[in-house]
């Protein structure tokens, strides 16, 4: 659609040093996210500033720099590791004869390659039109002004204005199919509250072995790689927990710092999994140096789509990188775990994992004395098919004394599938 200049596979950085910023970090996670992006670095051009530059965003003298390096080099592409304004990527473009991609269109990109489902593609074409809907003017500047002429008379509309609208008309169409998305994914959430599936949905950095861990849990095949965004699309199993029963394990998109707007707007069906989630098992690479960043960085994201309050718990991946470092369960002052140590690749603590989902999923415990008449025996059948009865004695009147104790989730099911069962409880307190 766009008379651009031809990208290729050889990339000069750009990076701007703020002093109210950790920027070292970020910018090695940006050779990180190019080198995913399966792009070479040329050279890696910095500066410091006390605000970014209105026209260049890099400040004037820079700019020059960078052009001349793009000739030295022969580099087809500029990334900037910071979110420019259409116009600065404009003027770099025009000073720099190259193209000029900022650090949303670049994890767009990575998000583009690494689609996989309907939904995903849907999703990441939605966050790139967006982005693109304020970017066009870069593109058809020869085409602001029609022409006149016979033959040349267009509909009574600019090519920019032409084109606003197709981008308009498709990112309704993309709103109505990815509103259907939601509607069914809707429906599968309110089909497992029915049933009082517990949801577990696993979050963290990009690329801390959270599908690694999830394909460990639930001996999936979920695509696993070392690289940043190898998840997009979310992926639910379900797992056995001792005591708990099912639980809907769900894998998510990582997070990054400073994560696109427009991508959580456009992956908000997906992000509801973690949204309405029972637990959130926060997966952290716990090899990394800069893992207190990643956490913050993660937390963010969290509040930023309104799960930051439900239940966490820590899962540190990766201690087969950390010398001397032995699976474990960290607890809190009231016993209540709260950290665990794993090794998801080799295998490494996943039975204390589940010894942690278990505390934490069946804390609330019904336990109970029931008396059921003859008449109710089936309901005897249920407790002991739910490994629930823990003694059992037959009364004088020949009823059933049982002494249950079983996961609360259980429970509530069992009364939603026999009301004789909420009858008798009540008949029982009345007494």
């Amino acid at each position: 659609m766009f008379e651009r200049y031809k990208g290729g596979e050889t990339a000069l950085l750009v990076h701007v040093f703020f002093p109210q910023e950790s920027d070292i970090e970020d910018l090695k996670e940006f050779e990180v996210l190019v080198s995913s992006a399966q792009i070479d670095i040329l050279d890696i051009v910095t500066t410091s500033r006390k605000a970014p530059q209105t026209k260049y965003f890099i400040g004037e003298g820079k700019a020059q720099e960078v052009a001349e390096k793009v000739k030295q080099l022969d580099a087809s592409v500029i990334l900037v590791n910071h979110t420019l304004t259409p116009s600065q990527e404009r003027n770099l473009e025009q000073l720099c004869k190259c193209r000029v991609v900022d650090r949303t269109g670049l994890i767009l990109d990575i998000f583009a390659q690494r689609a996989r489902t309907h939904e995903g593609k849907l999703q990441v074409e939605l966050a790139q039109l967006q982005h693109l809907s304020t970017r066009l003017v870069r593109g058809w500047t020869h085409l602001e002004r029609q022409k006149g002429g016979i033959g040349l008379r267009g509909p009574g509309e600019t090519q920019l204005e032409t084109d606003r609208r197709l981008i308009r008309h498709r990112i309704q169409l993309i709103l109505s199919r990815l509103a259907k998305v939601e509607k069914q994914r809707n429906q599968n959430r309110q089909s497992r509250n029915k049933a009082d599936l517990s949801t577990v949905s696993l979050v963290g950095y990009t690329n801390a072995g959270k599908s690694t861990l999830f394909n460990a849990l639930t001996n999936a095949d979920v695509y696993a790689a070392n690289q940043l965004f190898a998840t997009l699309d979310p992926t639910l199993r379900r797992v056995i927990v001792d005591d708990v029963g099912e639980v809907v394990l769900a894998d998510t998109v990582g997070f990054i710092r400073h994560l696109p707007h427009d991508l959580i707007a456009a992956f908000k069906a997906t992000l509801l999994e973690t949204q309405e989630a029972t637990l959130l098992l926060h997966v952290i690479d716990a090899a990394d140096p800069n893992l207190l960043d990643n956490m913050h960085a993660v937390d963010e994201v969290l509040l930023e789509i309104d799960a930051h309050e439900i239940p966490t718990l820590l899962v540190m991946n990766k201690i087969d990188l950390i010398e001397g470092k032995q699976p474990s369960i960290d607890r809190d002052e009231h016993g209540m775990p709260i950290r665990v140590w794993i090794s998801a690749q080799n295998g490494l603590g996943l039975d204390l994992l589940f010894i942690a989902l278990k505390e934490r999923l069946s804390k609330q415990i019904q336990v109970c004395q029931l008396s059921l008449p003859t008449h109710l025996a089936r309901l005897r059948s249920r407790f002991y098919q739910l490994n629930a009865v823990e003694h059992e004695f037959i009364n004088d009147d020949g009823s059933f004394h049982l002494d249950v104790r079983m996961p609360l989730i259980e429970w509530n099911r069992l009364c939603k599938q026999e009301p004789d069962l909420l009858y008798l409880i009540d008949k029982q307190n009345s007494n």
